[in-house]
C-alpha cells in the first residue's frame, strides 16, 4: 500500500468544533462517521470558496482526480451522517 501524499491544508478555517451530532442522542449513543483533515478542506474549498476542482486541487497541491475522490468520499460521510443520524467527527 502506498503512503498517503501530505496535502497543504489551510489551518485558518478549521472549525471550532470537532463533533456535530442529532439532537437529544448522547454522542456515546451514536455511530461516529470521521471527517479527514483533506476530506474537510475540499469541501470548503469547492462549497464554501466556490473554487473550481482544478483550482482547490492546485491550492491543495493534488492531481484534479485525487482531490475529485477525496471530495466524493467527504460528500459521501457527511450525507450518510445526515441521513442515519450518526454523528459527524472532524479529525
Amino acid at each position: 500500500m502506498r503512503p498517503k501524499i501530505k496535502r497543504h491544508i489551510c489551518a485558518d478555517h478549521w472549525p471550532k468544533f470537532s463533533l456535530f451530532k442529532p439532537n437529544g442522542i448522547p454522542a456515546s449513543e451514536l455511530t461516529k462517521v470521521k471527517i479527514e483533515n483533506d476530506e474537510f478542506e475540499a469541501v470548503r474549498l469547492v462549497d464554501i470558496e466556490g473554487l473550481s476542482q482544478q483550482d482547490a486541487a492546485l491550492q491543495m497541491q493534488i492531481s484534479r482526480q485525487t482531490f475529485a475522490n477525496i471530495l466524493k468520499n467527504a460528500r459521501r460521510k457527511i450525507t450518510s451522517a445526515l441521513v442515519n443520524g450518526e454523528a459527524l467527527v472532524l479529525r
